[in-house]
């Protein structure tokens, strides 16, 4: 794969030449976006805004959905960069071999924006994501209001060794640290973020622990899939989730969950396609680009629902 890239890398940097030099005065360039997995309401919405923001600034933009295969997403990068896009987003699908698409890209003269994950080794030019430390901090800290600092918690993970999995876990677990009668008691992992995957994990940590009386899932999909379980069996349950997808604000709403954490999804979609621009012009960027995550309850949720940042 490397002897290939080397291969187009000086077409690739011509191309990135002749486009800082005169082809983006003509409001043309290019930028491939590569998507973790588009079925997910919270990287759909990513598209969808830096799509519209391509029109703005005048870039076409490429987006290709790995559909959360590391693999295919691997393949897919590779082909953008042999059309020679001016710049790529990614998303990476997983945390196995998501340095490689940053590697190759820059292998070939192609600046990257990575957003929502960094991979470790290779991180991107710039990275956009939520302090998702804070927030989860916040979302700890709810939780102990909920339950007057006493409670057993089951935690449904995202990807282990996504940036996410790992900022999520760190800071809601720095809040109820401060806590002694709060502790988790269960933990596990699911493999794609999904609602399925939190029903499954739901059920099996309630039939192991049925003590639980609070779930975390680092995903709203993973929350609702934990309520669907204590439904089934009956449990009245605080449950959290993190994203403020739609599905999770409708249910914040209406009562399944207790709160949520909404990131400024369409604010991210919008900054990576600046921030891509900025980087093919040779202009600075911020190593880090990290944006405020707001803890959404019954009390604030409509707005969200309304007009979501």
């Amino acid at each position: 794969m490397y002897s290939k890239l080397s291969k187009i890398a000086g077409v690739s940097l011509l191309t990135f030449a002749a486009f800082t030099g005169n082809a983006y005065a003509s409001n043309k360039c290019t930028i491939g976006l590569a998507v973790a997995n588009l079925q997910a309401d919270f990287f759909n919405q990513i598209k969808l805004s830096a799509q519209d923001e391509g029109k703005v600034v005048g870039c076409k933009i490429i987006t290709v959905d790995a559909r959360g295969d590391s693999a295919t997403q691997v393949n897919q990068i590779q082909d953008l960069i042999t059309r020679q896009v001016n710049a790529i987003i990614y998303i990476p699908a997983g945390a196995t071999a998501a340095s490689v698409p940053v590697k190759a890209a820059k292998a070939a003269g192609i600046p990257v924006v990575t957003v929502d994950r960094n991979p470790a080794g290779a991180p991107g030019d710039t990275f956009i994501a939520t302090d998702s430390v804070a927030a989860a901090r916040a979302l700890g800290n709810y939780v102990a209001k909920l339950t007057h600092d006493k409670a057993n918690i089951g935690i449904i993970q995202g990807q282990i060794g996504t940036t996410p999995q790992i900022e999520r876990s760190k800071g809601f677990m720095e809040a109820i640290n401060h806590y002694p009668q709060m502790k988790v008691v269960e933990r596990q992992a699911s493999n794609q973020w999904a609602q399925d995957e939190g029903f499954k994990i739901g059920q099996d940590m309630l039939q192991r622990n049925p003590t639980i009386n609070v779930i975390f899932g680092q995903a709203d999909a993973l929350a609702l899939g934990a309520a669907q379980a204590a439904k089934v069996a009956g449990e009245k349950l605080i449950i959290v989730g993190f994203d403020g997808d739609y599905a999770g604000l409708q249910a914040v709403e209406n009562g399944v969950l207790a709160a949520t954490m909404t990131q400024q999804t369409q604010r991210m979609g919008r900054l990576a396609v600046t921030s891509a621009v900025k980087l093919i012009k040779g202009e600075p960027v911020p190593k880090e680009q990290l944006l405020k995550g707001t803890l959404t309850t019954k009390a604030n949720v409509k707005k969200f629902i309304a007009n979501h940042p």
